[in-house]
């Protein structure tokens, strides 16, 4: 175990917050999560919209994990939502990215979240880091939400993380009720690819985030992504249950609007986690089978 370490992390009611603060305190670290309701002990109050943050709590503090935003399928795409969901995330890093500059002790790593959708919908192309961006809403959201991490002037990790998968919440967890009926099945031609990670090794790369040398895009993904069919086809035979039915995009488009349900179902990218692996990281669970059956107790 390493030294016990004093972590600031905002987002830590999310499903990958609550996993990360969970893990650091199991190992005797100190994490201070920033909330936006009233703080109770061992809180800090802040409110990124307009712009404050309590600075005494990043002095000193060994590393900031930022992982807030508005979630970006948990409305239609309205105007009004996809500037929630840009502003939440641009104005939120940058409040933190100044206060950690002007800190007189300076935190030694700012780990601050960022997406796949970066990369925009690629095909089959192969997206490690050094890929160009690419086009489209989330990709432009991803590149400000990046612009706005820099200048904190200490060591910066910018997570681009895929997929999280959990039991509990998430993408796999709006899937599994039809899935567990016998009813699920491929979204659309099945051949967009997911590059997703199991939560648990979302979290061991967060921490490897912190205390590694890593600094810049890191792709949170793990290192065999799946075509939507070969992911439909693995779930249903972890749950032993048939997956004969494709799921047409009129439905999702119907219900979610199409520029939401085509970025998050109908397109992907096939990005692989290469920053990750060369700096000695080892996925507990590099396959999607093994994730799931390891999620779901199968």
């Amino acid at each position: 175990m390493t030294d016990p370490m004093r972590v600031v992390v905002s987002g830590a009611s999310g499903l990958i917050g609550t996993a990360l603060c969970a893990s650091l305190r199991r190992d005797g670290h100190t994490v201070t999560p920033l909330v936006r309701r009233a703080a109770r002990p061992g809180e800090s109050h802040w409110d990124p919209a307009a712009g404050h943050v309590d600075r005494s709590v990043l002095e000193g503090a060994d590393a900031v994990v930022h992982l807030a935003g508005a979630g970006i399928g948990d409305a239609r795409w309205t105007a009004a939502y996809k500037r929630e969901i840009l502003e939440s995330r641009t104005r939120s890093t940058g409040v933190l990215a100044c206060a950690i500059a002007g800190a007189s002790r300076r935190p030694r790593v700012f780990v601050s979240a960022s997406a796949i959708g970066w990369y925009g919908a690629r095909g089959d192309e192969r997206l490690a880091e050094s890929a160009a961006p690419g086009t489209g809403f989330l990709a432009e959201v991803c590149a400000r939400w990046e612009d706005a991490a820099q200048g904190a002037g200490v060591r910066t990790v910018l997570l681009r993380t895929g997929i999280v998968l959990s039991a509990h919440g998430g993408a796999l967890a709006k899937q599994l009720p039809l899935f567990r009926l016998g009813l699920g099945g491929r979204f659309g031609s099945g051949r967009q690819w997911q590059s997703w990670i199991d939560l648990d090794d979302e979290v061991r790369a967060i921490r490897h985030a912190i205390d590694s040398r890593l600094e810049g895009p890191v792709n949170l993904t793990a290192p065999e992504p799946a075509t939507g069919a070969d992911f439909a086809r693995t779930l249903a035979r972890v749950l032993r249950r048939p997956a004969l039915l494709p799921i047409p995009a009129f439905g999702p488009r119907l219900l979610l609007g199409r520029e939401l349900a085509d970025a998050l179902l109908f397109t992907g990218q096939r990005v692989m986690p290469d920053a990750l692996v060369a700096s000695g990281f080892d996925f507990s669970y590099p396959t999607l089978e093994a994730s799931l059956r390891h999620l779901l107790d199968r």
